[in-house]
């Protein structure tokens, strides 16, 4: 604003207004209308030069001063900066705390008023503001200054922290970007915050996360990053509740399937939903933007499970739907393999799932899917039937194609000869497949034609090629027996001139049960071998003690039953009985020695071998102890009594007590001969004495005294 130029008073008012109402702030040296002394005197340069300063110091504050020349009068106008110098007004004023008054910014324009503009008249000094200070400071009242705080703090957004504002982009350095938040200060958010927006320019506005109001710098800390996040975890559970799809981009895989960034948030997408078929190679989805759809969230730990398949399962559904809608049995359908297990296979039908039975792939045996079929294969199928309820769908492919028997060649008749693959044993025979579809069963009967059992799960095995006769066939129940023995002549029509009762062969051992061995003499001719035929002198508790089988055996045949086509062998019979002899070598009552070869609670086994007749007898456990009344261990060689000898039952019984008793018994007899021996002698010198002695003397009174005592002793000892 500027001052109004009015008349300059008289020299003498103007003197005395200069010199009682100037402010204390500033002494006032302009000269008064009386003479002045040289130093008190002011130039018309030093006044313009204090005119300047005061400018200076006070550039927003209006100042109004006359002072009286003696020479001339003048007016002085200050006035507030320029319309140039505006943009510096706006600047917000600061507050001294001391003086609890507004000062006004500095201005950088100076103000140069030439002499002659101080030589004008100026207003009355009454007009001068008294409030103002040396540093240009201007002093409101408390209410005016709290009104203007106010009105200050209503222009200003109020802020928290933990909370997602809006701010625009002022100025991007090269590592910060300035944000407006319409607050007392602005905010600096990391440049590296917004690498996704390649593109960011001034006045773009921005969402930004509130950390704190003010950090250890005391800036307000915000972060674009968080607000992202904070944003997106807002937006899954949005669409977690919604139903809602999302989008995101496979960023990497890790253990079970994949991770999947959603606008700034790490989710985690399972394998089992990513397709609904199985997916094995997980990196070929790394890099890709798929839609999702959120399955599970955690709130504390704010995490997230999507899927991908749940949106292929929901476009599907309807597929499926109409699908079972036209179903119908019979129906031909085309489908693509998507699983193989070990029952069957899983058919993709177009959005719906079929599942073909093994046993409805081939009208042939398999013994697993993946023999006729293929991943990802393609192939027509018919609808067996179907649950609408629990959509289930059961599928057959050889149901496609006429079953083999009513297409059976007319060849295949009885008496034909076939060959074939062995696809399933079972106890009683093996089952053969001539050809896809038709199977014929071999009977263990009709394997051989001896009368010996047949093991089938031995003699067969899966797989094998065997060649057989056609004995029966039923076309209309699709049965079919086959024969390998009657590929060849029966052995059994020249039994007799063959293997006659007492001829002597050599066989080979087949097999083995608990009682006997059954030998094979020739093709489809065998014989068994009683266990008590194996030896003469030695029992066996199992055959596999004295042979092995493919062992070979010299035999002798004992019986024949054309019959039962049974022929009965013996192994012992090649030797002449050897038990006429033993009877004369282990009679009863001799002693032999013998080593322990088993013993049990029983008794023990003892192998006898007097001259070179090798033997085995039993010892029973009460007679077994020794004189000490401990056992002998096996190994041990002792000396036993022949108590018993059977003869037709082929059987000895020791005695090891019976030994030792024998063995004390004589030399308790034998000593007591002695002793009988030597009494006698004692007499006979006593009787030779007394006939020899005419008197009797004292000496021989006493001789005979100590005789007497000395016989006497002797039969108490006897006694």
């Amino acid at each position: 604003m500027m001052l109004d130029e009015e008349k300059t008073p008289a020299p003498e008012e103007q003197t005395s207004s200069a010199t009682e109402e100037a402010p204390a702030t500033e002494k006032s040296e302009f000269p008064s209308s009386e003479p002045a002394s040289p130093e008190a005197e002011d130039t018309a340069e030093e006044t313009s030069a204090r005119v300047e300063v005061l400018a200076q110091e006070e550039p927003t504050a209006v100042v109004e001063e006359t002072e009286s020349l003696p020479e001339a009068q003048a007016e002085v106008s200050v006035t507030q900066s320029t319309e140039d110098d505006q943009e510096d007004d706006d600047l917000p004023a600061e507050k001294n705390a001391e003086d609890d008054v507004i000062i006004a910014p500095e201005s950088d324009d100076e103000v140069d008023l030439p002499m002659e503009e101080l030589t004008g008249a100026g207003p009355s000094h009454d007009d001068f503001n008294w409030s103002i200070d040396k540093r240009g400071a201007i002093t409101y009242p408390p209410e005016e200054r709290q009104r203007m705080l106010q009105q200050y703090d209503a222009t200003l957004t109020e802020i928290t922290e933990n909370e997602i504002i809006r701010g625009k982009v002022s100025a991007i350095t090269s590592g910060d970007v300035v944000l407006d938040i319409n607050y007392k200060s602005d905010g600096l958010v990391p440049l590296s915050e917004f690498r996704d927006v390649p593109e960011l320019k001034k006045g773009d506005e921005v969402e930004v996360y509130i950390e704190s109001q003010e950090d250890k710098e005391g800036q307000i800390a915000l972060s674009r990053k968080k607000a992202k996040i904070l944003r997106a975890w807002e937006s899954i559970v949005d669409s977690y509740k919604t139903g809602a799809i999302i989008t995101g981009t496979v960023i990497s895989k890790t253990k079970g399937g994949l991770i999947v960034d959603c606008n700034g948030l790490e989710t985690f997408l399972p394998g089992s939903q990513i397709d609904i078929k199985p997916v094995t190679d997980y990196d070929q989805y790394v890099g890709k933007t798929m839609e999702f759809k959120v399955v599970k969230i955690n709130e504390q730990i704010k995490n997230a499970v999507i899927s991908h398949k749940a949106l292929i399962e929901s476009d599907l559904a309807e597929q499926r739907e109409q699908i079972l809608a036209s179903l119908e049995r019979g129906q031909v359908l085309e489908g693509i393999v998507k699983n193989i297990t070990d029952f069957g296979a899983f058919l993709d039908l177009g959005g719906v799932d079929g599942l073909l039975y093994i046993t409805d792939i081939s009208w042939g045996r398999i013994s697993h899917p993946s023999e006729v079929l293929q991943i990802n294969q393609r192939l027509h199928v018919v609808v067996m039937d179907f649950d609408e309820n629990k959509k289930r769908i059961s599928l057959g492919l050889k149901q496609l194609t006429p079953h083999p028997w009513d297409v059976l060649p007319p060849e295949i008749t009885e008496g034909a000869t076939v060959s074939g693959r062995v696809v399933n044993i079972e106890d009683y025979g093996a089952f053969v497949e001539i050809m896809p579809g038709v199977e014929g069963l071999i009977h263990i009967s009709e394997v051989s034609w001896s009368s010996q059992s047949v093991n089938a799960r031995e003699y067969f095995t899966v797989g094998q090629q065997v060649e057989a006769r056609i004995v029966t066939i039923d076309r209309a129940e699709k049965k079919m027996s086959l024969s390998i023995k009657q590929l060849t002549p029966d052995p059994w029509t020249e039994i007799d001139q063959r293997f006659p009762v007492g001829s002597r062969h050599t066989g080979t051992v087949k097999n083995m049960t608990n009682y006997g061995i059954f030998v094979e003499l020739g093709e489809g001719i065998g014989g068994m071998v009683h266990v008590s035929d194996l030896s003469w002198t030695k029992r066996y508790s199992h055959p596999s003690e004295f042979a092995k089988v493919g062992d070979p055996i010299d035999v002798v045949v004992l019986e024949i039953d054309r019959e039962k086509r049974q022929i009965s062998l013996g192994h012992k019979q090649i030797e002449e009985n050897p038990w006429d002899t033993f009877e004369t070598i282990y009679s009863v009552g001799s002693y032999h020695e013998g080593t322990i070869t088993r013993r049990d609670d029983k008794g023990a086994t003892l192998q006898l071998s007097s001259r070179g007749a090798e033997v085995e007898a039993f010892v029973p456990a009460k007679h077994l102890r020794k004189e000490d009344t401990t056992l002998p261990e096996v190994g041990e060689t002792i000396t036993v009594k022949i108590i018993e000898f059977y003869k037709d039952d082929r059987r000895i019984i020791a005695s090891h007590v019976r030994y030792w008793e024998d063995i004390k018994q004589k030399a308790e007899a034998a000593a007591k001969e002695e002793k009988m021996r030597e009494v006698a002698e004692t007499q006979a010198i006593i009787g030779e004495v007394q006939k020899k002695v005419e008197k009797e003397t004292l000496g021989d009174l006493a001789a005979l005294a100590q005789l007497k005592k000395q016989l006497e002793k002797e039969d108490n000892k006897e006694s």
